[in-house]
């Protein structure tokens, strides 16, 4: 053949480019208990999808007859392939060369990694291990200058959050640039144990602050996912973050000019369930079982709960109605009882804005006694966060259902639909509203009458027996407050019929009209 040498050479670097950083530096992750990036790709992918780009780009020695004598593959492995039988863009961090910085990187990878992305109009996923490309001060030297910093095609990484779902998957320590780019996604990811997020690692730590503090102390799973909310959730190996990567993409549309994608369902639409109607305690300080109502209201084993660990009075899911995806918010009333915590607003912001880059309808099954009130509620900005939740819900353009379950009380209360559109809403027999619950209402509001009393109790007995008369959903009902008040056992049957009814406007360019979406 006459390009038979060629061909041979390309079968060679090919060879040098799956060796990653050495025999050496391969054992050693596997020692930390971390597959490699080649290993990850081919467990993430279905088999055989994976289609590589860039697989001979690196860094080459040659000798002075112009042979290569050395060949260091660049740290980042990308290319196209396919999740579930749908097409993604993979970008993973070779951590077994130099760790993933810049002096081994090749930068135009990453870059087109994110611009394959937008252009095939395809989920983009990260994963991460390391600088991620990020600066060292080894690369200064060679470079013989320093250099003011620039992110890498920081313009195509913003523009793709709101055109196609971008994943990220933190599977090593991961500092810098690549805890940036960790961030700057729909939906994050960490094993616990195994992989850490920093802005900069313990030795800068201990240079700036003289502390000395591990991985894990600094930038752990446990943290991130219960304290900062910087990372959406944790899991316990890399197969299991693999799968919970495969099954948040199955819930989102491949990119903002498509529908959610909808699945057959095998479970019955109008499915009735008795147990609803023992769901919420006639006790009102009682709390209910939120994740018992979602199992049964929801189509089996479809709700896959996000952030579980942050912002715990507020819950936030995926499910499927009768196969059709929707976003799923609801109050956790063993957690503060369920009050609204400056945290739980800013996870419910960043949902309500992940549903409605989707399209994903929202069904809100409300049980909110208000905002956590405090010191220490103050000082975390409670009321700021939480207005900026209630805006998000104002500005969300996708169909949205209302079920208040028990408690809607308050600003934070009222916050659970945009009240300037069309309602869909209905409650519980159980419901009970109002700026605030009588519970404390009626102390604040009769102070002065109460004091005067020559037998207070008694007259609260009296005042409260009053205005238990008027507490009734079935009275607002009366005035037209309340749109439909229904047994519980049928709230999956009213939520299905809606849901049709949503996918429908969705597919007439109601809602995503401003993301390019047409009848």
């Amino acid at each position: 053949m006459v390009w038979e040498p060629e061909l041979e050479e390309i079968e060679r670097r090919r060879e040098l480019a799956h060796r990653m950083g050495g025999p050496q530096r391969v054992a050693r992750q596997h020692d930390s208990g971390r597959l490699t990036v080649r290993e990850r790709i081919a467990a993430l992918l279905d088999p055989g999808s994976f289609t590589e780009l860039g697989e001979l780009a690196g860094k080459a020695v040659y000798d002075d007859d112009g042979n290569l004598v050395e060949f260091t593959p660049a740290n980042l492995v990308t290319g196209t392939g396919t999740v579930r039988r749908r097409p993604v863009v993979v970008a993973a961090d070779d951590f077994t060369v130099r760790g993933g910085a810049a002096d081994a990187a090749i930068r135009g990878k990453q870059i087109h990694a994110e611009e394959l992305a937008a252009a095939r109009r395809t989920p983009l996923i990260r994963l991460l291990d390391g600088t991620g490309g990020g600066g060292s001060v080894r690369q200064l030297e060679d470079m013989g200058r320093t250099y003011v910093p620039a992110n890498p095609a920081w313009d195509a990484v913003v523009a793709n959050l709101a055109h196609v779902p971008v994943v990220a998957g933190v599977l090593g320590p991961v500092a810098g640039l690549g805890a940036a780019r960790a961030v700057t996604s729909h939906y994050s990811v960490m094993v616990r144990g195994t992989s850490q997020l920093f802005a900069a690692g313990p030795p800068v730590v201990r240079w700036a602050f003289g502390r000395d503090v591990t991985k894990e102390e600094l930038g752990g799973a446990e943290m991130h996912t219960t304290e900062s909310g910087a990372v959406d959730d944790a899991v316990d190996s890399e197969e299991e973050l693999f799968a919970r990567v495969a099954a948040f993409l199955s819930y989102l549309p491949s990119n903002v000019w498509e529908t959610p994608p909808v699945v057959d369902a095998d479970d019955d639409p109008r499915r009735t369930e008795p147990e609803l109607r023992r769901a919420i305690p006639r006790e009102r300080r009682r709390p209910h079982d939120p994740r018992r109502i979602l199992d049964l209201v929801f189509d089996r084993s479809s709700v896959l709960e996000l952030q579980r660990g942050f912002g715990r009075s507020m819950i936030t899911a995926l499910a499927r109605l009768d196969g059709h995806p929707v976003a799923v918010a609801t109050e956790d009333p063993t957690v503060l009882g369920g009050g609204m915590t400056a945290s739980a607003a800013e996870k419910l912001t960043r949902f309500v804005d992940l549903a409605d880059t989707f399209h994903l309808p929202v069904v809100r099954l409300v049980d909110q006694p208000g905002f956590v009130v405090g010191v220490d509620a103050e000082r975390a900005g409670t009321i700021r966060a939480g207005a900026r939740a209630l805006a998000a819900v104002y500005q969300a353009e996708v169909p949205q259902y209302t079920v208040v379950l028990r408690r809607a009380f308050g600003v934070a209360g009222a916050g659970h639909s945009a009240h300037h559109l069309p309602q869909r809403r209905a409650a519980w027999p159980s419901a009970d509203w109002g700026s605030l619950p009588l519970e404390g209402g009626i102390e604040a509001a009769y102070r002065r009458d109460l004091e005067a009393a020559d037998d207070p109790e008694a007259l609260l007995a009296e005042i409260t027996e009053r205005m238990e008369a008027v507490r009734s959903p079935l009275r607002t009902a009366e005035a037209f407050g309340i749109e439909r008040v229904i047994d519980p056992a049928e709230t999956r049957s009213v939520l299905t019929g809606w849901v049709h009814e949503a996918y429908h406007l969705l597919g007439h360019g109601v809602g995503p009209r401003s993301r390019g979406m047409r009848p």
